[in-house]
């Protein structure tokens, strides 16, 4: 929002949110009817494509919303080094908003206006028509305009909004309030009319237009550079041509500079040229990719994740994961991206972060949790864990945490498997357990005498129940096996003291249960009202009970100083990170070198004080099923 909104700055259907699109269908389909079962005379090509041209540009500024995070998470060629916000993402939510607008008005125009309607697929005058007239008066009317919505009048009632973003995204580009879209429309609209009233216009140079613009919008906004130096050597009047990532984030961190569309020229003409605009360009090429210190595995949980993922979609990732009715209605994408993840089958980056001088990147195995479950997958999995290891070794890596990928001794051992297979690893290896304990055992209410014990029985599950007994609160299990497991560890500790706060239990009154994997919905259903929920599993459990509370799983909020915090983990709210991930930033942070794998674990409090002194805080508000 503008810092003094003015007049149209809201969009007409904002009130109407996801249903927005509604308004395009008395458009859509009279346009696909008629054209699919009408007679030839009906048959209107021209009309008929303007949704399928909406789609397309959709789907290409996702392409660049994609390319473009994944680039800068890498750092090759990043033009700002400064990290995106939650803020700018829910600012920057709607910008489909301007190609929904445009539909209304080519379908619009294809009503009423004569040339408008039944073009020729291709008319090479009107193509050069087009051409001619967006590099003369929409380039030269565009400066102008441009300049006068930097006047504080302008400034501060409308383009404000857009100047918010000092770090660009592709979609940034689009981010303006509804009059100055408007305005921008009138104007790219110049080309396009004067074509269709000279009788020349054509599928062609509309669709071609149309994407030109998108393409160097979103190019001027992606935040790295990608435009080679050797273009300018080799035709050296380009410069003036055509503009680059690193000459439009100037005007994004300068103000008053580059305010040129698309070509510089202008720029250049009336001295508005940032005098920094070739050394910035110059020097972003150069920059190489960047070396973590810590680097956090994690897997894709469900077939539809890959859209939560930040390389997803931005409004979604910014939110806790939770299914969406209309991602049903994308099976044929996400299908094709699970064929894709599958063939390609290499571990990706998904985002990177700074804090306090520490490079922190995210990596992403491409299996899915239905995949862990299956024993014949277990050699591929750990096949890829693996490769992901030696390669972060091989980059000089300090510190790798396993997160979900940390899936049980059956699977890999909680990750000692890889320790022996390369005792000369000089990274460490993390599993996070100890952090994990210490989350749950500081989540347990003050004064708690006794709790319920109930999930598969893991690392941190026995950890925990050896934490708790020792500190003198029973432990109660539901099934003999459970018991005979945790007495056999207990006395194995040589620790009887701890072994007689462990109890076998006929009843589910307990207020406190500590739940992992494993716990079974009629099992939720036999707990008293009112029964707390604090999972010590790193997927949570299916949330049955209105009348009981659900904490989150162990996770923790993150300081204010951790940069590029603009996605949410998973069903953690935002700038939340799971215990597991946590952990690994904490080894970078103390430079502990140790690993924390297979049978081994820190010591709990510890790393518990050692997190705390970093800034991280515990989540401590419950969470009832109704806020899910």
């Amino acid at each position: 929002m503008a810092s003094m909104p003015g007049i149209l700055t809201e969009w007409p259907w904002t009130p109407l949110g996801s249903f927005k699109y509604v308004l395009l269908a008395p458009w859509v389909i009279p346009a696909t009817y008629s054209y699919v079962f009408g007679d030839e005379k009906e048959k209107n090509l021209s009309h008929f494509l303007i949704f399928p041209l909406m789609l397309w540009r959709m789907i290409h500024n996702q392409i660049w919303i994609t390319l473009s995070r994944y680039q800068t998470a890498k750092g090759r060629s990043r033009i700002v080094d400064k990290g995106l916000e939650f803020d700018q993402v829910d600012r920057e939510r709607n910008w489909d908003d301007q190609i929904l607008f445009n539909a209304f008005l080519f379908y619009l125009g294809s009503k009423t206006l004569k040339g408008a309607s039944n073009m020729p697929i291709w008319r090479t005058n009107g193509v050069i028509i087009t051409i001619l007239l967006h590099a003369g008066p929409v380039e030269f009317l565009y400066y102008w305009l441009h300049r006068a919505l930097h006047h504080h009048y302008l400034y501060s009632r409308y383009h404000s909004h857009h100047h918010s973003s000092i770090v660009t995204e592709p979609i940034t580009s689009v981010t303006h309030p509804f009059a100055e879209h408007i305005a921008y429309f009138v104007l790219f609209a110049i080309p396009l009319l004067t074509t269709v009233l000279t009788g020349t216009a054509s599928i062609a140079s509309f669709a071609g237009y149309i994407t030109y613009i998108d393409f160097m919008n979103n190019m001027g906004h992606c935040n790295f550079e990608l435009v080679s130096n050797c273009l300018f050597s080799l035709f050296p009047p380009l410069k003036y041509l055509m503009y680059t990532p690193s000459f439009h984030s100037l005007h994004h961190t300068q103000f008053r500079s580059n305010y040129s569309l698309f070509m510089p020229l202008y720029d250049y003409i009336y001295g508005t040229t940032d005098k920094s605009s070739d050394s910035l360009h110059v020097s972003s090429l150069k920059r190489e990719e960047e070396v973590p210190d810590v680097v956090h595995l994690t897997h894709l949980t469900t077939p539809e994740s890959i859209y939560h993922l930040r390389l997803g979609f931005a409004s979604l990732a910014s939110r806790p994961h939770t299914s969406k009715w209309y991602l049903w209605l994308m099976w044929p994408i996400t299908l094709w991206s699970m064929i894709v993840t599958g063939i390609y089958g290499r571990t990706f980056m998904v985002e990177g972060h700074c804090f306090n001088k520490l490079r922190v990147q995210t990596w992403a195995i491409p299996k899915y949790t239905i995949q862990y479950i299956l024993k014949w997958q277990n050699q591929s999995i750990n096949n890829l864990i693996e490769e992901a290891i030696l390669e972060a070794e091989e980059k000089g890596v300090k510190v790798l945490s396993l997160g979900l990928l940390n899936q049980g001794e059956e699977l890999n051992g909680y990750g000692g498997v890889y320790v022996q297979r390369h005792p000369k690893l000089k990274i460490n290896v993390v599993d996070g357990s100890s952090l994990a304990v210490a989350v749950v055992l500081n989540t347990i209410p003050k004064g708690t005498t006794q709790v319920l014990l109930r999930g598969n029985l893991t690392k941190v599950a026995y950890a925990i129940a050896f934490a708790l007994c020792h500190k003198d609160t029973q432990v109660a299990v539901l099934h003999e096996d459970e018991y005979t497991k945790l007495n056999k560890s207990f006395n194995a500790n040589s620790s009887s003291s701890a072994s007689s706060k462990l109890v076998l239990s006929k009843t589910y009154s307990h207020k406190i249960w500590l739940v992992g994997d494993g716990v079974s919905e009629e099992e939720q259903l036999k707990a008293a009202k009112g029964t707390v929920f604090i999972p010590y599993s790193q997927f949570p459990p299916k949330k049955l009970r209105k009348d009981c509370f659900y904490h989150y799983t162990p996770a923790m909020s993150t300081p204010k100083s951790l940069e590029n915090v603009h996605s949410c983990e998973n069903w953690l709210p935002r700038r939340a990170m799971s215990a597991w991930r946590v952990a690994g930033i904490v080894h970078g942070l103390e430079g502990w070198n140790e690993h924390e794998c297979g049978n081994t674990m820190s010591d709990i409090d510890k790393i518990w004080e050692a997190t705390i002194q970093h800034g991280f805080q515990p989540l401590t508000v419950y969470s009832t099923l109704s806020k899910y």
